[in-house]
Protein backbone atom coordinates (compact mmCIF):
# COMPACT_ATOMS: atom_id res chain seq x y z
CA UNK A 1 0.00 0.00 0.00
CA UNK A 2 1.13 3.22 -0.56
CA UNK A 3 0.22 5.64 1.95
CA UNK A 4 0.04 9.47 2.69
CA UNK A 5 -1.18 11.22 6.06
CA UNK A 6 -4.89 10.43 5.64
CA UNK A 7 -5.12 8.27 2.67
CA UNK A 8 -3.50 4.99 1.12
CA UNK A 9 -3.48 3.72 -2.32
CA UNK A 10 -3.91 -0.41 -2.11
CA UNK A 11 -5.03 -2.26 -5.61
CA UNK A 12 -8.47 -2.74 -6.05
CA UNK A 13 -10.14 -5.62 -5.45
CA UNK A 14 -12.84 -7.63 -7.28
CA UNK A 15 -15.25 -7.12 -3.81
CA UNK A 16 -14.68 -3.01 -4.76
CA UNK A 17 -16.09 -3.53 -8.08
CA UNK A 18 -19.75 -2.82 -7.20
CA UNK A 19 -19.13 0.53 -5.12
CA UNK A 20 -17.12 1.40 -7.80
CA UNK A 21 -19.54 1.25 -10.33
CA UNK A 22 -22.31 2.99 -8.20
CA UNK A 23 -19.93 5.85 -7.97
CA UNK A 24 -19.41 6.05 -11.67
CA UNK A 25 -22.89 5.60 -12.87
CA UNK A 26 -23.57 9.17 -10.41
CA UNK A 27 -24.31 11.79 -12.90
CA UNK A 28 -22.65 14.21 -11.30
CA UNK A 29 -19.45 12.22 -11.77
CA UNK A 30 -20.26 10.49 -14.85
CA UNK A 31 -20.52 13.83 -17.21
CA UNK A 32 -17.12 14.49 -16.22
CA UNK A 33 -15.61 10.72 -17.72
CA UNK A 34 -15.01 9.88 -21.34
CA UNK A 35 -17.10 6.94 -20.77
CA UNK A 36 -20.66 8.66 -20.61
CA UNK A 37 -22.55 5.09 -20.72
CA UNK A 38 -24.26 3.85 -17.47
CA UNK A 39 -22.22 0.62 -16.63
CA UNK A 40 -23.17 -2.44 -15.29
CA UNK A 41 -21.34 -5.21 -13.39
CA UNK A 42 -20.28 -6.99 -16.22
CA UNK A 43 -18.99 -3.89 -17.28
CA UNK A 44 -16.78 -3.04 -13.98
CA UNK A 45 -15.51 -7.09 -14.58
CA UNK A 46 -14.36 -6.44 -17.76
CA UNK A 47 -12.76 -3.41 -16.90
CA UNK A 48 -11.10 -4.42 -13.99
CA UNK A 49 -9.78 -7.75 -15.98
CA UNK A 50 -8.57 -5.17 -18.79
CA UNK A 51 -6.66 -3.20 -16.19
CA UNK A 52 -4.71 -5.16 -14.20
CA UNK A 53 -3.49 -7.06 -17.28
CA UNK A 54 -2.56 -4.02 -18.73
CA UNK A 55 1.64 -3.04 -17.57
CA UNK A 56 0.63 0.40 -18.49
CA UNK A 57 -2.13 0.92 -16.06
CA UNK A 58 -2.11 1.56 -12.71
CA UNK A 59 -5.35 1.63 -10.90
CA UNK A 60 -5.60 1.94 -7.04
CA UNK A 61 -8.28 1.91 -4.60
CA UNK A 62 -7.93 5.16 -2.35
CA UNK A 63 -8.56 4.03 1.45
CA UNK A 64 -9.47 6.25 4.47
CA UNK A 65 -6.47 4.87 6.93
CA UNK A 66 -8.54 5.42 10.18
CA UNK A 67 -11.15 3.15 8.91
CA UNK A 68 -9.91 1.36 6.33
CA UNK A 69 -12.82 1.97 4.47
CA UNK A 70 -13.19 2.43 0.31
CA UNK A 71 -13.35 5.98 -0.34
CA UNK A 72 -12.46 6.49 -4.41
CA UNK A 73 -10.31 5.46 -7.22
CA UNK A 74 -7.68 6.79 -8.62
CA UNK A 75 -4.89 5.85 -11.45
CA UNK A 76 -2.20 6.47 -13.52
CA UNK A 77 -3.10 5.01 -17.07
CA UNK A 78 -2.60 4.62 -20.89
CA UNK A 79 1.71 5.10 -19.99
CA UNK A 80 3.65 5.61 -22.43
CA UNK A 81 7.18 3.90 -21.54
CA UNK A 82 9.00 6.10 -24.22
CA UNK A 83 8.16 9.64 -23.47
CA UNK A 84 7.55 8.11 -19.82
CA UNK A 85 3.94 9.83 -19.55
CA UNK A 86 0.59 8.54 -17.92
CA UNK A 87 -2.98 10.14 -17.88
CA UNK A 88 -4.25 10.74 -14.26
CA UNK A 89 -7.86 9.73 -13.27
CA UNK A 90 -8.82 10.48 -9.74
CA UNK A 91 -12.43 10.77 -7.83
CA UNK A 92 -13.55 10.65 -4.43
CA UNK A 93 -17.09 8.58 -4.11
CA UNK A 94 -17.36 8.42 -1.01
CA UNK A 95 -20.48 11.01 0.13
CA UNK A 96 -20.87 12.15 -3.54
CA UNK A 97 -17.41 14.30 -2.49
CA UNK A 98 -15.90 13.94 -6.11
CA UNK A 99 -12.37 16.20 -4.30
CA UNK A 100 -11.75 17.47 -0.98
CA UNK A 101 -9.13 19.50 0.42
CA UNK A 102 -8.05 16.26 2.94
CA UNK A 103 -8.69 12.94 1.77
CA UNK A 104 -8.54 14.36 -2.24
CA UNK A 105 -5.55 16.35 -1.72
CA UNK A 106 -3.66 13.60 0.17
CA UNK A 107 -4.75 10.80 -1.95
CA UNK A 108 -3.56 12.74 -5.62
CA UNK A 109 -0.07 13.96 -3.55
CA UNK A 110 0.69 10.03 -2.93
CA UNK A 111 -0.55 9.05 -6.66
CA UNK A 112 1.68 11.84 -8.32
CA UNK A 113 4.94 10.76 -6.08
CA UNK A 114 4.58 7.08 -7.21
CA UNK A 115 4.39 8.52 -10.45
CA UNK A 116 7.28 10.57 -10.71
CA UNK A 117 9.48 8.82 -8.00
CA UNK A 118 8.51 5.08 -8.34
CA UNK A 119 7.62 5.05 -11.77
CA UNK A 120 10.06 7.67 -12.95
CA UNK A 121 7.17 9.10 -14.88
CA UNK A 122 8.20 12.70 -16.43
CA UNK A 123 4.57 14.03 -17.11
CA UNK A 124 1.43 13.60 -15.80
CA UNK A 125 -1.43 14.70 -17.24
CA UNK A 126 -5.23 14.71 -18.24
CA UNK A 127 -7.86 15.72 -19.99
CA UNK A 128 -10.90 17.45 -18.03
CA UNK A 129 -13.68 19.02 -19.63
CA UNK A 130 -14.41 22.99 -19.22
CA UNK A 131 -17.21 22.40 -16.86
CA UNK A 132 -15.17 20.53 -14.98
CA UNK A 133 -14.19 23.48 -12.67
CA UNK A 134 -13.57 21.81 -9.77
CA UNK A 135 -10.64 19.74 -11.00
CA UNK A 136 -9.53 22.37 -13.42
CA UNK A 137 -8.96 25.04 -10.05
CA UNK A 138 -7.83 22.06 -7.87
CA UNK A 139 -5.04 21.12 -9.77
CA UNK A 140 -4.22 24.14 -10.42
CA UNK A 141 -4.00 25.44 -7.06
CA UNK A 142 -2.44 22.03 -5.09
CA UNK A 143 -0.65 20.92 -7.89
CA UNK A 144 0.35 23.69 -10.37
CA UNK A 145 -1.20 21.61 -13.39
CA UNK A 146 -0.84 23.87 -16.71
CA UNK A 147 -3.30 23.68 -19.56
CA UNK A 148 -0.83 21.90 -22.34
CA UNK A 149 -3.76 22.80 -24.74
CA UNK A 150 -7.69 22.89 -25.46
CA UNK A 151 -9.21 20.27 -27.68
CA UNK A 152 -12.58 22.47 -28.76
CA UNK A 153 -16.27 21.32 -28.59
CA UNK A 154 -14.83 18.12 -27.86
CA UNK A 155 -17.26 16.82 -25.27
CA UNK A 156 -21.31 16.59 -25.11
CA UNK A 157 -23.37 17.03 -22.37
CA UNK A 158 -27.22 18.36 -22.23
CA UNK A 159 -27.49 19.24 -25.22
CA UNK A 160 -24.03 21.32 -25.64
CA UNK A 161 -20.98 20.73 -27.01
CA UNK A 162 -18.04 21.88 -24.72
CA UNK A 163 -14.19 22.80 -24.81
CA UNK A 164 -11.76 19.95 -23.06
CA UNK A 165 -8.48 20.96 -21.67
CA UNK A 166 -5.21 18.42 -21.56
CA UNK A 167 -3.52 20.04 -18.61
CA UNK A 168 -0.27 18.69 -17.26
CA UNK A 169 2.68 18.39 -14.80
CA UNK A 170 6.36 17.74 -15.08
CA UNK A 171 8.67 16.21 -12.94
CA UNK A 172 10.64 18.87 -12.62
CA UNK A 173 7.69 21.28 -11.98
CA UNK A 174 6.96 18.88 -9.25
CA UNK A 175 10.53 18.63 -7.72
CA UNK A 176 10.17 22.58 -6.91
Amino acid sequence: MIKGKFTGLRAIEKEDLEKLRDWRNLQEFRKNFREHKELNLQNQEDWFKKTYNNNSDFMFGIIDLETNELIGACGLLYTNWIIRSADFSFYIGKNKVYLDEKFAFDAALSLIKYGFHDLNLNKIWMELYEFDNKKLEFFDKYFGFKIDGKLRQNAFYQGKYFDSYLISILSKDFQQ
